[in-house]
């Protein structure tokens, strides 16, 4: 995320990047920090692969209630 001056108005704006990211051994979840690395074109979109799981995000169990 990046805060940047809106050059007309002035405002302070905030822009998100999202990068489509190649997790080859399916090591990350849904929330997991991650550190990417630039590579080879993989496919259409993605340039970047997984280094490394930085902090693994907390899941919670729900268990399954029982349906009369």
């Amino acid at each position: 995320e990046t805060r940047r001056q809106h050059s007309r108005y002035k405002k302070v704006v905030r822009r998100k990047t999202k990068f489509k990211v190649h997790d080859g051994g399916n090591t990350c979840g849904i929330g997991d920090l991650v550190r990417i690395v630039e590579t080879r074109p993989l496919s259409r979109e993605k340039r970047w692969r997984v280094d490394e799981v930085l902090v693994k995000a907390e899941t919670v169990e729900v268990k399954p209630e029982e349906i009369e």
